[in-house]
């Protein structure tokens, strides 16, 4: 294995010799702090489904869905925690670097367990940048339906393609993509951050004012009741779809390793990490559970999927607009974010298969941006290729939710935890062991639901499915 080198090595023993310009492992110094690592997370955690959390409430309830948002904010902060100790093995301050989520799990889990994570890991992550395509022309196609909307009243007939906006998004993002490393995302992620921040905000604010002016909707402990428009199986696969979405939207381990790779090592990486993962995690609850709260007394049991893009709200139609725009700003960021480990990872195989080859490890200066040939192809193409099956299939999005439901239990339960226990040297079937055994399996079968709740949305969407016609 790769970290098999003993933590007790000094750094010259490793070969490698520390300066102003270089890190112990001899690549270039990292600069990386607490509070780019919070932008990170913060960027990565907070999606636009934000947004859907009202629905989500509408489908659980007060009770179910107060808990169901605690739970996994507690769950993928303790889970998070132990992801920071594996950034280095066997030693969690001293130990060899793991620069990606993969390399973690080769270290501790072996070269099976890797490949299975290496599927797990970026199969989800190209099913989030293909979705990300597609909401983000839902709500550029958004702004010009309220703009519509005020010019000629509610009533009218305000639907757009959305392909040309997917197009737009695709343009700015390989523009975006020829960032190099997560270690140039910071200003990125900052911005996405405050993006994600000011929407929720507008959201929150929004959902205040009707509230002040309509009072309470219609609301329950238990949710929209069952009744003749509304059957118990129809309320079940609703409440399974409702926790997907829930689990999903803390999901943010996969690229945990890749952002602790960003920070400088003094203090250590793992004390920093697990700072910025509570302040990132606590920072997004406070944010999930206003939204959610405020958006179903808000809208009540008819909360709308998302009440900016759906609209649930029409005016003031420049406040929506703006909303909207955050949201765009934000999802252009959060691809990056998602998309580096991706790039990454080709990357790198691509160097170790062809070290010779100049196209591949030649970096060329222009305007003093540092551009590769084989980052320019590679990426080019990869945006290029996301956003045409975001046009084909406009139903994406029920894919990722299929998508994160099958991968939010192995990558952010599963291998966090073996992980571990692996370093930790957690005797089998001491207490310590088993309580975190069970907590896999009760994550594991939500899991298990949530990805049934989601392949019915899919059929669903697949049954009513006019391929290009992507209207909103």
């Amino acid at each position: 294995m790769r970290n098999g080198l003993s933590s007790s090595l000094s750094v010259t023993e490793r070969g490698y010799l520390p300066s102003e310009k270089f890190d112990d492992d001899g690549r270039i110094k990292r600069t990386g702090t607490y509070m780019s690592a919070t932008a990170h997370i913060i960027t990565a955690v907070i999606g636009s489904g934000v947004l859907s959390l009202a629905w989500c409430f509408a489908q659980l309830g007060w009770i179910a869905g107060s808990i169901t948002l605690v739970l996994f904010s507690v769950i993928t902060m303790f889970n998070s925690i132990l992801l920071t100790d594996c950034y280095r093995s066997p030693d969690p301050v001293t130990g060899t670097r793991n620069y990606t989520y993969m390399d973690a799990v080769k270290s501790n889990l072996g070269t099976l367990q890797y490949k299975l994570c290496g599927v797990a890991q970026y199969g989800v992550l190209t099913g989030i940048t293909i979705g990300y395509t597609t909401t983000t022309a839902i709500s550029m196609a958004a702004i010009n339906k309220s703009n519509c909307f005020h010019k000629h009243g509610h009533q009218a007939d305000c639907r757009v393609h959305n392909n040309s906006f997917m197009v737009i998004f695709a343009v700015i993002e390989i523009i975006l993509s020829q960032v190099p490393n997560f270690h140039k995302l910071s200003p990125i992620s900052v911005i996405a951050a405050i993006m994600s921040f000011s929407y929720s905000l507008i959201g929150i604010g929004l959902s205040i004012a009707k509230i002040a002016g309509n009072g309470i909707g219609k609301t329950s402990l238990t949710g929209v009741p069952v009744g003749k428009d509304f059957s118990g199986m129809e309320k079940m696969w609703k409440t399974f779809s409702a926790l997907g979405d829930v689990a999903f939207a803390y999901s943010f381990c996969f690229v945990l390793i890749e952002i602790q790779d960003t920070l400088k090592s003094s203090p250590p990486e793992n004390k920093q990490m697990k700072k910025a993962t509570a302040t990132g995690i606590m920072a997004s609850t406070v944010f999930y559970m206003l939204c959610g709260v405020l958006g179903y007394a808000a809208f009540g049991n008819d909360a709308p999927g998302n009440f900016l893009t759906g609209f649930g709200f029409y005016d003031p139609f420049w406040l929506i607009d703006i909303a909207n725009i955050c949201i765009v700003i934000h999802l252009l960021g959060a691809y990056q974010v998602l998309a580096q480990p991706l790039f990454g990872f080709v990357e790198s195989s691509a160097r170790k298969k062809w070290p010779q080859n100049k196209l591949v490890t030649k970096e060329l200066s222009l305007c003093g941006i540092d551009i590769n040939m084989f980052r320019l192809v590679w990426r080019t193409t990869y945006v290029i290729v996301t956003t045409i099956i975001a046009m084909i299939f406009p139903f994406f999005n029920d894919f990722v939710g299929l998508l994160g439901a099958g991968t939010f239990w192995p990558l952010s339960v599963y291998f966090p935890i073996e992980m571990y226990i692996s370093q930790a040297k957690i005797p089998k079937y001491s207490f310590r062991w088993i309580w975190m055994q069970i907590l896999s399996l009760a994550c594991l079968i939500v899991s298990l639901v949530a990805a049934v709740g989601s392949t019915r949305g899919l059929i669903t969407s697949v049954q009513s499915f006019k391929p290009f016609e992507s209207v909103s």
